[in-house]
């Protein structure tokens, strides 16, 4: 999730960018008058109480180089207390730097509650206004417009790669992977899975997704095995390790696949790239972004299993949300341990929580967080957005845009951190929430480890339903700001929150950019743009 600028709207917003909030004012004076004045006389005071003791006079090249630092504001300095003659401070909190989302939520709480009692039934709930299914859109799903060819060319040899990461990581490896074999015109082995010291899945590709269909759907596209021949394997001696490793630095053109690793692929007739993971640079030729597309919208799909389980579970979750015509939120929340552990962020755990986040950096990441000069800032990173939302602060976010207490909420998410604590209050905002473990039994899920696909799901909602990703991607960077702010009144919050929905609805048919992924905006490289024709005196189109 990416911030993006301030929000418009009737409420008075916050500033924009926390870090100007200290320093120069608009004027381009430093602090104001009053503040000055007050500085003025509390380093007069403590000048004076310095030269009447002859003893402290020592001291005083200190205190007048404090004092001209605090008098100018050069620093946010709060004065603490005065002990022996030295002046204790410490560095004002920058606004957003500290979590106070349960001092918020004591506030509100009582004002949601109410409000809630107000309400008509459900019948005010956003839930059945946002994402207008009648509304028009202009884009089509065409992600198989590459005209296939009838024949494919005689391959230039084998390409292995090896999809490390998660699963989106891996995804994103697999469909990259089918690009770069259509640029060679080489033969695909199956991607192997690498084994990764923090996921811990030790699944296989036919494990996770369809390995028929895959290889059939691109039959006229790519060329695509699941085992290497046994003359190429025994070239190797029958270890693939032993094929050579081209080391592509992340981000590749297709320029230098083709300079490059083309060369080295009709010299020894399989070559090997492992690490995968982001080493193919988003622009590429059309035809080669369209294997992307296709491989992504078009070929991979869930294995069996995989497929049935879900099936079942979105059957039960719209059983359970009849009341709401079947509609429900799904939240995808990133609150598991080793992201919170990742982000170096800090909640209200205190020592406890430092001490659990240091062994968990560790076990997954060994050393990276201790090398030198790697600084962790929790505060800068929680100003920056950095920070993975609580469950409090979803459920603050959401009531806010106007999801009421009837809103049925579906929690796509791996084990929440320190579950128990974190999940009450939005359980308690959201009464009709579910889980995987409450819509399946143990014995369904025994077999997953779970998993998603956050930014997949958006690119897969805006290529099926016109080109809208039918989803919110909240400001953390505001949030922080007005999360920070427990004295903040309920009509103010919840004006903020319906800025941003609206602005999540407007973004929500975005273009892909310039650098952008196709995974995540399909428009316009997988998706038609169709004409629209417009029946006068009519309510259809």
């Amino acid at each position: 999730m990416h911030g993006y600028s301030r929000l418009g709207g009737a409420a008075r917003s916050p500033p924009s960018s926390p870090r100007f909030r200290h320093g120069r004012s608009k004027n381009g004076s430093w602090n104001s008058s009053k503040e000055s004045n007050s500085m003025e006389k509390l380093v007069f005071i403590l000048m004076s109480a310095v030269f009447r003791r002859r003893g402290l006079l020592l001291f005083a090249p200190l205190l007048y180089i404090s004092g001209m630092l605090l008098y100018m504001g050069s620093f946010s300095f709060d004065v603490v207390s005065i002990k022996n003659g030295v002046v204790l401070v410490h560095k004002r909190a920058p606004p957003g730097s500290v979590y106070r989302s349960p001092q918020v939520f004591e506030k509100l709480w009582p004002l949601m509650e109410a409000e809630a009692a107000n309400s008509n039934n459900g019948t005010g709930n956003v839930l059945m206004k946002a994402w207008p299914s009648g509304e028009l859109r202009e884009w089509r799903p065409c992600a198989n417009r590459s005209v296939p060819e009838a024949e494919l060319p005689k391959s230039n040899g084998f390409l292995i790669i090896e999809a490390n990461g998660g699963l989106n990581q891996q995804r994103l490896s697999i469909c990259d992977a089918v690009a770069v074999a259509g640029l060679l015109n080489a033969t695909l082995l199956i991607p192997i899975f690498h084994l990764n010291s923090v996921w811990r899945d030790s699944s296989y590709f036919g494990d996770i997704f369809d390995e028929n269909f895959f290889i059939q759907s691109l039959g006229n596209h790519v060329h695509v095995v699941k085992e290497l021949p046994v003359d190429v394997l025994e070239r190797f001696d029958n270890n693939i390790s032993n094929i050579v490793n081209l080391r592509v630095k992340g981000w590749s053109s297709s320029a230098h696949y083709l300079q490059k690793v083309l060369p080295q692929l009709l010299e020894m007739g399989a070559v090997r790239i492992a690490p995968f993971s982001n080493r193919l640079a988003q622009a590429v030729p059309s035809k080669i972004q369209r294997l992307r597309c296709f491989a992504n919208f078009g070929a991979l799909r869930f294995s069996e299993p995989i497929q049935a389980l879900a099936e079942s579970m979105v059957e039960r979750m719209i059983k359970y949300s009849s009341q709401s015509g079947g509609k429900y939120v799904s939240v995808h929340l990133r609150f598991e341990e080793d992201m919170v552990a990742f982000s170096c962020c800090e909640y209200d755990g205190g020592e406890e929580e430092k001490h659990e986040m240091d062994i968990a950096r560790e076990r997954s990441w060994r050393g990276k967080f201790k090398r030198k000069h790697r600084i962790i800032k929790p505060g800068a990173n929680r100003v920056d957005g950095r920070c993975p939302l609580t469950p409090l602060e979803v459920g603050l976010m959401l009531r806010g845009m106007g999801f009421d207490n009837t809103t049925s909420v579906y929690v796509a998410a791996g084990k929440i951190y320190k579950e128990q604590k974190y999940m009450a209050p939005l359980k308690q905002m959201f009464p009709r929430l579910q889980t995987k473990n409450t819509l399946a039994t143990p014995e369904e899920l025994a077999q997953f480890m779970g998993g998603n696909f956050p930014h997949f799901l958006m690119g897969h909602r805006r290529y099926m339903y016109g080109g809208h990703a039918k989803t919110v991607k909240p400001d953390k960077r505001k949030l922080a700001l007005l999360f920070d702010n427990p004295n903040i009144r309920w009509k103010e919050f919840k004006q903020q929150m319906k800025d941003m929905l609206r602005h999540s609805d407007l973004k929500g048919t975005e273009l892909k950019k310039a650098g952008g992924s196709v995974y995540t905006f399909p428009m316009p490289d997988c998706m038609c743009k169709q004409p629209v024709l417009k029946i006068e005196n009519a309510n259809t189109t």
